[in-house]
């Protein structure tokens, strides 16, 4: 009974560590940049909001989604920390975006791990920056200033997979259609953590174009 007592107490002591040292990491990002946006409707996890003009650098991988969310997150990374070009380096920002790369189209990605499809992934550039006064990408990036737009969203915890994903999608539109609103946007998938965050503290959002 005791060595089934200290393994257990072992297990919380570990958890707690990995909560410990997740919440430390979450205050650290929650000081990294994100656009501003005017937040036009709050009701819980839901929110409407208005993005200004913003400039992304992009690229698509075909693939599975998290496999090519991952490979463009390197792509991408690679740009702004100055390893796939010379000069500056560009701050990091939050969030970290994906959509299926046509996100007015009116029908929703599948979900299914084999399916290869194309994807993309954006990065926001920080305040101020344009496609213009930026450093030249490699050609597998695109850099794209888009205007302002409006933008439903639902917010969630966890690690998202797909699942949670077509979930979170699912009940943005139902709020969206108890409060007279519809999008036949394609969602777009906003992620604000780096990985070693414990799911529990993990930011996720799910975004649907308005209008």
């Amino acid at each position: 009974m005791d060595k089934v007592i200290k393994r257990g107490l072992a297990g919380a002591a570990v958890a707690g560590a990995a909560l410990i040292g997740g919440a430390l990491y979450v205050m650290q990002e929650r000081q990294t940049e994100e656009p501003d946006f005017r937040a036009i409707r709050t009701d819980g996890d839901f929110q409407i909001r208005e993005y200004g003009a913003i400039t992304v650098a992009e690229t698509v991988v075909q693939g599975p989604r998290q496999a090519a969310l991952s490979a463009g997150f390197g792509i991408i990374a690679d740009y702004i920390f100055a390893k796939s070009r010379p000069g500056e380096t560009i701050a990091m920002t939050v969030p970290v975006v994906q959509d299926s790369g046509d996100p007015m189209a009116s029908e929703p990605p599948m979900f299914d791990d084999e399916l290869e499809g194309a994807w993309r992934t954006r990065f926001v550039m920080p305040a101020g920056r344009t496609a213009d006064d930026l450093p030249t990408p490699p050609d597998a990036i695109e850099l794209v200033d888009l205007p302002p737009r409006k933008v439903a969203v639902v917010s969630f915890s966890g690690r998202a997979d797909d699942r949670m994903l077509a979930e979170a999608e699912d009940r943005l539109r139902g709020w969206l259609a108890r409060n007279g609103e519809k999008s036949a946007a394609e969602p777009e998938y906003a992620f604000y953590n780096s990985p070693m965050i414990p799911g529990p503290l993990r930011r996720n959002e799910v975004w649907l174009v308005l209008g």
